[in-house]
């Protein structure tokens, strides 16, 4: 078996076959992206074994942990086999231990070639600590409707490097954001995802991305990212408001009057009683353009609050008579080169 450190062992974008031998409930909370989850012990297992640990020592939660692997060993080729495998595989558990040397043990038996991650899952998540400070980050920001995500898109297709943050967590980042998407993950699980991201893309070109929240949806951006974030510079869009209500009339405007209502009712508190009542009467006369309207009047008041204490970091403000996503992308790729 052969040993490496984090980064000999990740190389995104290219075929490789990881293997997380921690529990199900481990790998359910957060786990490498593209890695198959072969426990070597279930959760109760787990547990029985740690409790044990405590209780009798080493020597005795070792032969207890034999005794559970054992009829199992078969199951772990047969799984490995299933998953279509490249010939070298790469073998985690949470710190590098005894799970992950037993298992790359077993499948180089089996004929394969194995890695090793040195340090586990935990080294993995310690790539947070420094990951993203030798990027140039660019935020892409406007007023809600400004169609920020669809020119972050569009900066992609003319070969800009670009992390998509509202995909990675699958939310749209506002109390609607959460409408069309099939659940968000874990926070670990999008931070994991973030970091495959950034793995990916080269840290001596600019990077464009988002102007976000601390938060999207339920799920939180890793702290050194945001800290980062909120020392970058920002390339604001600037749309008039007809523009902006029809970009959101077009992104919501075929969902269900009942998904909306319930979005509206979110921010009932900060929209007021009234506003509430006749945004949900305009919802269900089908006046899409005028719940738009009203919700752009909140959202751009926040917006021009959260815009003031960051002004310092605005790089340029790109005013657009009309919105037009790739038009917008080639004059932020412009005035940035």
């Amino acid at each position: 078996m052969n040993y490496q450190t984090v980064e000999e062992f990740i190389t995104p974008g290219k075929p490789q076959t990881i293997v997380d031998v921690r529990t199900p409930a481990e790998f359910n909370k957060g786990h490498i992206p593209g890695a198959i989850n072969i426990p070597l012990f279930s959760n109760d297992e787990r547990h029985d074994i740690g409790l044990l640990y405590k209780e009798s020592g080493k020597k005795i939660a070792v032969k207890k942990g034999l005794e559970f692997v054992g009829p199992k060993l078969n199951s772990f080729i047969a799984q490995l086999e299933s998953s279509q495998p490249t010939e070298l595989i790469h073998v985690h558990c949470w710190r590098g231990g005894m799970r992950s040397s037993s298992m790359g043990w077993l499948f180089e038996t089996a004929g394969f070639k194995v890695n090793i991650l040195t340090g586990g899952y935990k080294s993995y998540r310690q790539l947070l600590n420094g990951l993203f400070d030798p990027f140039t980050l660019f935020l892409i920001g406007g007023e809600t409707g400004s169609g920020k995500t669809k020119v972050l898109q569009e900066l992609d297709k003319l070969g800009e490097q670009v992390i998509d943050l509202e995909s990675l967590a699958n939310h749209k980042g506002s109390a609607f954001g959460g409408i069309g998407e099939n659940g968000q993950p874990s926070s670990e699980q999008f931070q994991n995802m973030v970091i495959h991201e950034f793995l990916k893309i080269d840290p001596s070109k600019k990077v464009f991305i988002e102007d976000e929240s601390s938060s999207i949806g339920k799920v939180g951006l890793p702290t050194t990212l945001w800290k980062k974030m909120k020392a970058s510079k920002i390339i604001q869009l600037s749309l008039p408001v007809e523009e902006r209500v029809i970009n959101l009339v077009s992104d919501y405007g075929d969902y269900s009057k009942k998904e909306l209502e319930c979005c509206i009712l979110k921010i009932q508190r900060k929209l007021g009683g009234l506003e509430t009542k006749k945004s949900i009467e305009a919802l269900y006369q089908k006046k899409m353009d005028v719940v738009a309207r009203k919700l752009l009047a909140y959202y751009d008041k926040s917006y021009r609050f959260l815009l003031e204490r960051n002004k310092n970091n605005i790089l340029a403000v790109l005013p657009f008579e009309r919105f037009d996503a790739m038009e917008i992308a080639r004059s932020v790729q412009k005035h940035i080169n």
